[in-house]
């Protein structure tokens, strides 16, 4: 498994802290450069249907939590990913930091200007750190895509479904099957 290349990012991240970020706006560094994102209702609510169906599954104890930051591998990929849930032995390191090695499930809910990092790039590092389940919803596209069994950088299932499909987490680490029936579109 690939190690994470985070070499400066917590400076980096100290110094977004002292910035004026506007509230309501999420900032995460994807191969080195800073995306401020506004966090929309639509968004928050694709969010919070996954949120409540993870805590439903698992208990309200569950190691699971939103807008948290990650180091993953690559250059400099500090991510903040929408829902991510833990292995419950997860432990943070002296840093306080997550360990990507920990990530069993994440979703990211589409955000208009910076889709291409959740296609592109987060997906990538999600595979090449072996995150075994990787959740797409697109507001836009009225889709969310599943991506399973990571393997050589890569995921080797991937299935896609319209809003209003349940979507079949059963037999992997999530266990569940989500309702996708009251995702808000844009």
């Amino acid at each position: 498994m690939a190690d994470a290349n985070t070499e400066g990012l917590d400076e980096w991240f100290e110094r977004l802290e002292r910035m004026p970020v506007p509230e309501g706006f999420r900032v995460e560094i994807v191969g080195g450069y800073v995306f401020m994102t506004p966090q929309r209702n639509t968004h928050w609510q694709i969010i919070r249907r996954f949120l409540w169906a993870v805590e439903d599954r698992f208990g309200r104890d569950a190691m699971v939590f939103s807008d948290v930051r990650i180091d993953f591998p690559g250059y400099q990929n500090g991510f903040c990913p929408d829902i991510a849930m833990l292995k419950e032995s997860a432990k943070q390191d002296d840093e306080g930091h997550w360990q990507y090695q920990d990530v069993e499930f994440v979703a990211e809910v589409i955000s208009q200007g910076t889709a291409a990092n959740d296609y592109g790039p987060k997906k990538a590092a999600y595979a090449v750190a072996e995150v075994p389940v990787y959740v797409i919803a697109d507001p836009y596209q009225g889709r969310c895509h599943v991506y399973t069994h990571p393997k050589d950088g890569d995921y080797a299932m991937r299935t896609s479904v319209d809003f209003g499909t349940d979507i079949d987490l059963t037999g992997t680490v999530v266990d569940l099957v989500l309702k996708s029936d009251d995702f808000p579109r844009d």
